[in-house]
């Protein structure tokens, strides 16, 4: 609740009236008059609190009447009255109620107490609540209460006189911030400082002037003046005044600063005061004996005085420097004079701490540096603070500290004080971080956090008596202070700089031609750095090698890094090479020979410099440090030496170098080379070695002791070596003259380390050129400025005899080559030849190397250009086609081969990207590499290149012309100017022609090639592209092709194979198998020659339509026939078969087509489909890309060839043909003639295929000749095709072509014979009239073949093996060399294609007047009559069924010709037919089944129907004695058996019971369907029957006879059999007597079938229930016959 609130209010009336009230109580009976006092103030309280409205103002009216009892219940002295009292007083000052009389009044009273030694605790409470509750007490109150608390102070009860001091401080600063406060309500500018009286205190308000009084008075007191305002003081300590100046100093200096009345006060009385209580400090001298004649002994230093007087001295300088410079000056110089050795150790610890408070304030030591350093004749104070606190680090170590007996003790001193202890530190196991050198051992403490000065000694403010100061302190104030110090003064400059750097870039960019300003604080910084860096680098560099800890190392090169880094930008070079130095040396191990560091350095180890009188010599790393050992190797010089061995503190400083060089390089100028040189040694101890990109990866070493390194430092590693890496990536960073330092400090370097590699084989440092690459790697946007230097020195690398060394030059210089190609440069490489040809040159000047290893790198480089950066070589194409193509035959396979991954990349992906002048340069080299002997693979994976260069050519003929054409103009504008000819092979020809015939040319170069592969190969590819591609030629280039190319290639080939070695190849380099039909040189060629006759054929067939127009073309084709006759009658088979297979090429032709649409004679030209179709604008089919301007160009080029050709051209053609025709004959005749030897052996018979292709080539021709084909012409082809046939095999190809025995296959030469036919008939089918006269010619030759099947042909005089014959009777012959063929299916086929025929000509007239009918049945009879004796069942089956359909067309033909009698000669041959087959002489074999038989018997039934079908109904328009011969046959076939003897032969006829069956009922349908129309034939068939009812009784009594006789005993079979079939006979007989004519039927008949009843009825006893069942059906039918006799006579009368 608020004090003003109304429950506050009333709460203090209730409390007030309740203390009167005790008040009272407790006087009543002593203290009458308080009591009436008390009791009156109720009254008073009362009255107030009624009257008004406002009681807190009412009552601070009034208060002193208020307070009047309590200060008078205060002056009864009694305590407990006394304390009531003193608690009200307090209730009402906290709640304000006191006016400033009252307050008065009150302080007397306290005053009074005090004097009596009263309430001493309450009175400072008093106190303390009415000066900080309200500001009413002033002037000469305030000073009382001052006064009143001070003298409380040195009152001689402890606990008073603590809570007096704490509260005169507390007062003390209530003065100053009531000041304070006043000033801030006021708000006016500070004062002027003017020279106004400083001694008049008029000017200030009430606040300030107290505050004035009181601070002048603290200033007299510490002097032991007496006061002017604290009247009453009694006594005083100098130690309490100083404290509580400090306080004011330090808490309230903007007072001093704003009024010039208490700056007048520092000036005068504080520095003064000051200077003069330091007086017996500078005078004292440790050690000097105090002697009679020396002053008092007060002018001994007093440790807390001199404390106090330090930290007055430390706030002065840091709030009021710019007040007091001169005082200032004077007190730092003392300041130095503190750390002097001599002083006492206390003394020193205690300006070391006051000391490390200034080194933080980085501003405050500029401040000296101007105000001092700068100034002529002023003491050098920034440099002494540094040199001071360099020699007092130096002086630690060199003496001995007092009370330091040895460094073991001090130690275990060190332990008790602070940090952990060095336990047993005797025994040298250091466990504290400590310094140590030359047996001087500092242990190092944690005294303050880093960049904050907190001090222990200054702050021993309740100390007397000097304390003991722990051995280390001072070294670990002063190495912290150090630290700060640098680190201050570097990163206030670094800020600044940026700063000013980026206002100078705005101003820059505002103004840009305003002149650069040289600011004014450069100088300060340039002068900060020369005052300070000896003394820094002398210190840093005993520390650097003294320490033992590795954060203390940490931070000491932490600092010569921030100091060579600021000595570099501000240009300072000396200081910034010392900082560097020192760096590298203490990278390296101790004494390490490095020439680099030893001449910078002597400049500086030779510089003594005195500090103040004191000689401090620079100190050179002790080598005995007790440093732990990480990794031991091998030092990098031209002579071998020991090991060195590298500590911790040595990997240390080497980050530090790296991060120096990283963060810094830009500053580093010409110290690169320090760095790098350090660098390279240390890279080399550690054993790193380059890897891709240049980075630096742990590697093994190769020579001497390998290098050892512990686990601390491999963990280490690879962070060393991302380190290094990033080192060079930040050279981007860099200036260009930056760049320019750091690129010839790295070429020196490898300089150096190739020297070294030469002549010996040890292992060279790579370093320099690792570190090369990553350099230019990273700088690529601005690699022209380094471009040159770098690839120079990178390809002299490459040339050194070291391998290791010139491996990394080339894998540096292609690692650059491709990443300049691949960066992304400002303008484009396309935009910019000259830098795109300055990157690609140096990979051209690597050709020159004859190192392979170099050679090979430089093909890998240009393969990965062509991966990356093919699309974008531009101009740089021919340089890097001169790389690939530079092979030669010495120069082994594996560089072949690389070169040739790089043209096959080029061919496939880049052949659009590259200028068109480059084309023939591509083919070149395609063309040397298919040359080249060393890889056969690769020059015939180089023929396939060719072949893609030419489908591209194709594809991009428009654009390749177009940019031809141009350069051309170009070029012969050239020529001309200078008067020359223009010098290009195939000139007059056009420039894309050209092109293609450079192409042709390499292609035919290869083509004769001595390896068979690329012979092969070539030719296949120059056909194909000459195929593909010729329509793009002018006319005119087609000569050239034909006659200088095609032909030319055709007489090397002829020549070459007819001189070919015949000797066998052995096996090629014994690991290769040489298949047998090409293990000789002849064999071959043969290969070769077949495919180039059968490239040019196809050229002919294809290109027809254009050769036709170059006027020689009759001349070419006779020519190329000429060399296809000489090809086929060759003795090689291969030759030969291809030779046919040619001419059927170009047989193929069609003529073109006479018509003035040019786009027929486009289809002519092979154009694909599609692009017809789009050229016609119809079809779905989407036209190709560009299809259109291709065949608009055809249409130009073409366009007025392809309109109506010449007359006569026609005759030209058939010309053509009939030399075709001739060429044809000629082939068939030479080899189908048999030879005339007889069984010589090495007669050439020519192989099936061959004669297959040859015959396969007829039809073809016959297309073109078939006009003129004449009867002749049709014999000579008989002759070819019947000697075809007729050739046999020989023994060792029969597997292959004979088809095993079961299957009856024609062989191909067969089916060839057999289509010849069938082209000739279809041909004579359509044809004219005239033509078919040559249809029984037809059917001859096909007679002739049928017969085969029967009697093989003869060929000559050989023996041959029949397959055929072998099959049942497997009697092996001699082995022949030949085999003939199986012909039985070719004879079977031969056959069905004469039925069809026939089939189709039957009514021909030729056909009927050559008796082809009768031809074809005498040759069918053959197999028909042999039958079983056949040599394959087939045949006689075919024959039949041949047989069957060739009458059922013959026959009507026949009949209607019956009157003509042509064909009278015909039925006797048919009957003979008849007969030899039904009634065979032949037996069946042995292994027949009953299946097969029945299915046999099935064919004699056809046979039977077709007579009753076909011959019997139409007997009277066949001649008589056939249809006689016919019943004798149905006869005796129906008849089983003559006799009752049973021969072998008849069984089976007797067997043959459905034929039987069938026969009868031929016969009988034949006797009873007709009217008889002749007596002759009712003759025979009444005679037929009456045999066969007379048999039927016979056979019936003779069973019934011998059933009896028999008994028990079975039948034999035969007669059982005979018996079934007998009554199966009656059983049919009644059947057909049924369904005949009543009238047809003769009398006799009736009664012998009726006469059978009774016998049939005898024969019910038989026991066998075949003969039963056979019975049941005989019987069945005579129940016809049970009716009454009437019908019968009605019947007859009927």
């Amino acid at each position: 609740i608020s004090c003003n609130s109304p429950e506050a209010v009333k709460r203090l009336l209730e409390n007030m009236q309740a203390d009167l009230r005790s008040l009272s109580m407790e006087c009543k009976k002593k203290f009458p008059p308080v009591k009436e006092a008390a009791e009156s103030g109720i009254v008073k309280i009362k009255t107030i609190a009624a009257r008004n409205t406002d009681i807190l103002a009412a009552l601070k009216e009034n208060s002193s009447e208020v307070v009047q009892p309590f200060l008078m219940g205060c002056g009864t002295k009694e305590p407990k009255i006394t304390q009531l009292c003193l608690a009200a007083i307090q209730r009402l000052m906290s709640h304000e109620v006191v006016s400033e009389a009252a307050a008065g009044n009150i302080i007397n009273m306290l005053w009074q107490l005090m004097e009596n030694g009263l309430e001493e605790l309450k009175l400072l409470q008093t106190v303390l609540v009415l000066l900080t509750t309200n500001t009413i007490v002033h002037d000469e109150v305030l000073s009382k209460a001052i006064v009143l608390c001070f003298r409380l102070h040195f009152t001689k009860d402890n606990i008073t006189n603590n809570t007096a001091a704490a509260t005169v401080r507390q007062v003390v600063t209530v003065v100053f911030e009531r000041m304070v406060a006043e000033d801030e309500k006021f708000k006016e500018p500070p004062a002027v400082q003017g020279n106004s009286n400083r001694r008049s205190v008029i000017t200030l308000r009430p606040s300030a002037k107290d505050a004035y009084m009181l601070f002048q008075d603290l200033c007299q007191l510490v002097n032991a003046d007496a006061p002017y305002w604290l009247v009453g003081m009694t006594e005083m300590t100098r130690t309490f005044g100083l404290e509580l100046l400090e306080s004011v100093l330090n808490d309230f200096p903007e007072v001093f600063l704003q009024h010039q009345e208490f700056s007048f006060l520092l000036k005068e009385r504080v520095c003064p005061l000051v200077i003069k209580l330091f007086s017996p400090n500078i005078k004292f001298r440790q050690g000097s004996s105090s002697s009679a004649s020396s002053p008092a002994p007060v002018e001994k230093p007093y440790f807390p005085i001199c404390m106090r007087l330090l930290r007055v001295v430390s706030v002065l300088i840091k709030h009021f420097y710019s007040l007091l410079v001169t005082e200032c000056e004077i007190f730092l110089s003392l300041l130095v004079k503190f750390l002097d050795g001599e002083k006492p150790q206390w003394l020193r610890a205690v300006a070391v701490e006051s000391v490390h408070r200034l080194c933080v304030q980085p501003h405050l030591l500029r401040s000296f540096c101007q105000s001092y350093d700068m100034k002529q004749h002023s003491t050098k104070v920034f440099r002494d603070i540094v040199n001071a606190l360099g020699s007092f680090i130096q002086s630690l170590f060199i003496l001995p500290s007092a009370g330091n007996t040895s460094s073991t003790m001090s130690g275990s001193q060190a332990s008790g004080q602070g940090g952990p202890g060095a336990a047993g530190a005797g025994s040298g196991l250091i466990t504290q971080a400590a310094f140590e050198y030359r047996g001087t051992w500092i242990p190092l403490m944690n005294v303050s956090v880093q960049g904050s000065a907190k001090a222990t000694y200054l702050e021993m403010l309740d100390k007397v008596e000097p304390p003991s100061i722990p051995e280390g302190y001072a070294m670990s104030v002063a190495f912290s202070a150090l630290l700060d110090l640098v680190r201050g003064i570097t990163s206030m400059m670094e800020r600044e700089l940026n700063k000013q750097e980026q206002e100078a870039a705005t101003r820059e960019e505002a103004e840009p031609d305003g002149p650069p300003q040289e600011p004014k604080a450069r100088e300060v910084w340039e002068e900060m750095v020369r005052a300070c860096w000896c003394g820094l680098l002398a210190a840093l560099s005993l520390l650097l090698d003294a320490s033992t800890d590795e954060t203390a190392t940490e931070s000491i090169l932490k600092a010569e890094l921030s100091m060579a880094s600021l000595c570099g930008r501000l240009g300072l070079v000396t200081p910034r090479d010392a900082f560097i130095t020192a760096v590298c040396k203490a990278s390296l191990p101790p004494h390490y020979a490095l020439t680099v560091l030893s001449s910078s350095a002597t400049n500086l180890s030779n510089k003594v410099y005195s500090i103040q009188g004191q000689s401090v010599q620079m100190v050179s790393p002790s080598s005995e440090s007790h440093q732990q050992v990480v990794a031991v190797g091998q030092p990098l010089t031209a002579q071998p030496q020991g090991t060195v061995v590298l500590t911790a503190k040595n990997i240390q400083c080497m980050r530090t170098l790296l991060n120096l060089a990283h963060c810094h390089g830009a500053y580093l100028g010409s110290s690169w080379q320090l760095v790098l040189a350090t660098l390279q040694h240390l890279v080399w101890i550690l054993g790193l070695k380059p890897s891709v990109g240049g980075v630096l990866k742990p590697g093994r070493a190769v020579e001497g002791p390998s290098t050892v390194l512990t686990t601390a430092v491999m963990t280490d590693l690879p962070v060393i070596s991302n380190v290094l890496s990033r080192l060079f990536e930040s050279s981007q960073y860099l200036d260009d003259v930056s760049l320019h330092h750091l690129i010839n400090a790295l070429c020196s370097l490898s300089m150096e380390a190739m020297e070294m590699a030469y002549g010996n084989n040890k292992e060279p440092s790579l370093f320099a050129v690792a570190k090369l690459l990553e350099t230019g790697l990273v700088n690529m946007d601005r690699i022209e400025i380094l471009w040159r230097p770098l690839t120079a020195h990178l390809l002299e690398v490459c040339q050194h005899p070291n391998a290791r060394m010139r491996e990394w030059g080339a894998e540096a210089i292609t690692s650059l080559i491709k990443a300049g190609l691949s960066f992304k440069h400002e303008p484009p490489l396309s935009q910019n030849q000259r830098l795109q040809l300055l990157l690609l040159n140096p990979l051209k000047e690597l050709s020159n190397v004859l190192h392979t290893d170099i050679r090979q790198k430089q093909l890998e480089c240009v393969l990965q250009i062509l991966q990356n950066q093919g699309d974008s070589l531009g101009q740089g194409w021919p340089l890097v086609l001169g790389v690939i193509g530079a092979i030669r035959n010495d120069q082994g396979e594996s560089l072949i081969r690389t070169a040739f991954q790089c043209l096959q990349l080029v061919v496939t992906d880049f052949l659009p990207t590259m200028p068109c002048m480059c084309l023939q340069i591509v083919v070149d080299v395609a063309g040397s590499f298919g040359l080249q002997n060393q890889e056969l693979n690769i020059s015939l994976t180089s023929i396939g290149l060719l072949w893609n260069i030419s489908d591209y050519f194709f594809q991009r003929g428009e654009a390749i012309t177009e940019e031809l054409e141009r350069e051309e103009a170009v070029l012969l504008k050239q020529a001309q100017d200078k008067g020359e000819p223009l010098n290009r092979p195939f000139h007059p020809a056009p420039p894309f022609d050209c092109l293609w015939l450079c192409l042709y040319a390499k292609l035919g170069e290869l083509c004769v090639d001595p390896r068979p592969a690329v012979r092969k190969s070539a030719g296949q590819t120059m056909f194909s592209t000459i195929a593909a591609h010729g329509t793009l030629l002018q006319p005119p280039t087609w000569n050239i092709v034909v006659w200088k190319v095609l032909f030319h290639l055709l007489d090397c080939v002829r020549k070459s194979s007819s001189t070919a070695d015949k000797e066998k190849i052995e096996s090629g380099g014994g690991n290769i198998l040489i298949h047998h039909s090409r293990d000789t040189a002849e064999k071959q060629w043969a290969e070769t020659w077949v495919l180039t006759l059968a490239g040019v054929a196809r050229i002919f067939n294809t290109r027809r339509y254009l050769l036709q127009q170059l006027g020689d073309f009759f001349k070419a084709w006779e020519v190329l026939l000429d060399h296809i006759q000489s090809a086929a009658l060759s003795k090689n088979n291969e030759v030969s078969l291809a030779a046919l297979k040619s001419f059927q090429e170009i047989l193929q032709l069609v003529t073109p087509i006479k018509d003035t649409d040019k786009l027929d004679a486009l289809a002519v030209m092979d154009i694909p489909p599609v692009l017809m179709e789009s050229l016609q604008g119809s079809g779905p089919g989407r036209p190709l890309v560009r299809s259109d301007s291709l065949a608009e160009r055809l249409v130009q080029r073409y366009g007025v060839q392809s309109s109506l050709p010449p007359p006569g051209e026609e005759l030209d053609d058939s010309a053509l043909w009939w030399s075709a025709w001739n060429t044809w004959y000629r082939i068939g005749t030479e080899c189908t003639r048999p030879p005339s030897g007889g069984t010589n052996k090495l007669v050439f018979v020519p192989s099936q295929p061959f004669l297959t292709a040859l015959i396969q080539i007829f039809p073809a021709l016959y297309q073109h000749i078939a006009g003129g084909f004449s009867m002749e012409d049709l014999k000579k082809l008989g002759v070819i095709l019947h000697g075809a046939v007729s050739v046999p095999i020989s023994s060792d190809s029969s597997p292959f072509i004979l088809p095993s025995y079961t299957e009856a296959v024609l062989t191909s030469l067969q089916e060839a014979v057999l289509t010849a036919l069938d082209v000739l008939q279809k041909a004579i089918c359509v044809g004219s009239e005239n033509l078919q006269v040559m249809y029984p010619a037809i059917f001859e030759q096909l007679l002739l073949f049928v017969e085969f099947s029967c009697k093989p042909p003869q060929y000559g005089k050989m023996e041959t093996k029949h397959v055929a014959n072998a099959k049942y009777n497997q009697v092996s012959l001699r082995p022949a060399e030949w085999v003939a063929l199986n012909y039985v299916p070719f004879a079977e086929r031969s056959l069905e294609v004469m039925v069809d025929l026939y089939h189709k000509t039957a009514c021909h007239k030729a056909v009927i007047n050559e008796k082809v009918l009768q031809n074809i049945i005498k040759t069918l009879r053959i197999p028909l009559g042999l039958k079983y004796a056949c040599p394959a069942e087939s045949t006689w089956k075919l024959a039949v069924s041949s047989l069957l359909k060739v009458l059922s067309i013959g026959l009507p033909v026949a009949r209607q010709q019956a009157s003509s009698g042509k064909f009278d000669t015909m039925w006797p041959e048919l009957a003979n037919a008849f007969e030899d087959f039904l009634f065979t002489k032949s037996t069946p074999p042995d292994n027949r089944s009953i299946q097969e038989f029945q299915r046999n018997e099935a064919i004699d039934v056809q046979v039977v129907q077709l007579i009753s079908t076909e011959i019997l109904p139409f007997a009277n328009f066949i001649p008589k004695e056939f249809v006689g011969r016919i019943m004798s046959m149905l006869n005796k076939g129906s008849i089983h058996s003559q006799s009752s003897s049973f021969t072998e032969a008849e069984m089976d006829i007797r067997m043959r019971e459905e034929f039987s069956k069938v026969c009868f009922e031929t016969l009988l349908q034949f006797s009873f369907s007709n009217k008889v129309s002749t007596p002759q034939e009712g003759y025979i068939s009444r005679m037929a029957l009456s045999v066969l009812l007379q048999r039927a009784q016979d056979v019936l009594r003779r069973y019934v006879e011998d059933q009896r006789l028999s008994g028990r005993c079975p039948l034999p079979r035969q007669q059982v059999t005979e018996i079934i079939f007998v009554l199966k006979a009656i059983s049919t007989l009644m059947d057909s007597l049924k369904k005949t004519q009543p009238e047809n039927v003769d009398g006799n008949v009736w009664v012998q079938v009726i006469a059978l009843y009774p016998t049939l009825v005898e024969c019910i006893t038989c026991s066998s229930p075949e003969v039963s069942s056979a019975l049941k059906e005989a019987l069945g039918p005579f129940k016809d016959f049970m009716q009454p006799p009437v019908s019968k006579v009605q019947n007859g009368e009927s």
